[in-house]
């Protein structure tokens, strides 16, 4: 190719990406600007923020901490769209593994919209609440309210940057659901309105620090292993190559064992004496 035609290809290749972002910066509502989710992991929760339970009751929201871990949401519970969708994926999740709410973990999930009342939290919960439809749920989804100096705080600590858009008058917010450790450490972001029962159950026991879960959720956290660039847990091919030697350096050594002892069992064939006839 030559000076001259590199030169024009250069030109087009610049005017096509310089038109796309112009079209993108066109099309892109500022707003979405201030929208998104920093990842804080392992950050603490602050455990004095003061919120509103379902009763109206003023909690402490360290209060549920110090148990089990948390399945943790923020929404706004008068969300005409994407809030409902996050819920519904939670309860979807929480429906599709075998860790029960209550035994097993807890949720809370907090309104970020601090007109939200106790009353309308109870609604969200009793809905909720009514279709995971397992025993001993009812008192461990935690639905709260409260003011905007302790929603700040929190969503600041999460990382849950939203924004309010006075021209239709609701939230542009990101869609994700977390998991906390016991304590109220941030452990694990999962993303979007569709959250893999997989990835929550591996969560979940990883948060617990092994005080939930199987010996085979014990096993899969060997071989799969959380992307906070993705919110999802990845096949860890070197692990798997490790036990898979592991067991070809066992099986080998076994079968030199049986291989031994056989030998050792075998009767010893004296051989004639020189001049001896065979019979």
């Amino acid at each position: 190719m030559n000076s001259r035609i590199y030169a024009l290809v250069l030109l087009a290749v610049s005017g096509i990406a310089a038109h796309s972002a112009s079209a993108q910066q066109l099309t892109t509502p500022p707003i979405l600007s201030k929208v998104g989710i920093e990842q804080n992991l392992n950050a603490q929760i602050p455990p004095d923020l003061i919120f509103r339970d379902e009763t109206g009751k003023s909690v402490r929201i360290g209060s549920f901490f110090g148990r089990k871990p948390i399945l943790f949401s923020l929404v706004y519970f008068d969300c005409p769209a994407l809030c409902t969708e996050v819920l519904n994926g939670e309860l979807r999740t929480m429906k599709a593994i075998s860790l029960d709410l209550g035994k097993d973990f807890e949720a809370v999930t907090v309104s970020f919209e601090p007109k939200d009342t106790a009353a309308l939290a109870k609604a969200k919960r009793d809905v909720y609440l009514g279709q995971y439809d397992r025993p001993g749920a009812a008192e461990n989804w935690h639905f709260l309210t409260g003011e905007q100096a302790s929603i700040e705080a929190l969503t600041n600590a999460v990382g849950f940057q939203y924004a309010y858009d006075s021209s239709i008058h609701q939230y542009a917010h990101a869609a994700a659901i977390l998991v906390l450790t016991p304590e109220g450490r941030i452990d694990r972001y999962f993303y979007g309105v569709v959250y893999p029962a997989r990835d929550v159950r591996l969560g979940l026991v990883e948060a617990s620090e092994g005080k939930i879960g199987t010996l085979t959720d014990h096993a899969l956290l060997y071989c799969y292993q959380y992307d906070p660039m993705t919110g999802r847990y990845g096949f860890l091919v070197m692990n798997v190559l490790r036990v898979a030697g592991g067991l070809t350096v066992l099986v080998l050594a076994i079968f030199m064992v049986v291989m031994f002892l056989r030998e050792r069992k075998r009767p010893l064939t004296v051989p004639p004496a020189a001049g001896a006839k065979v019979r």
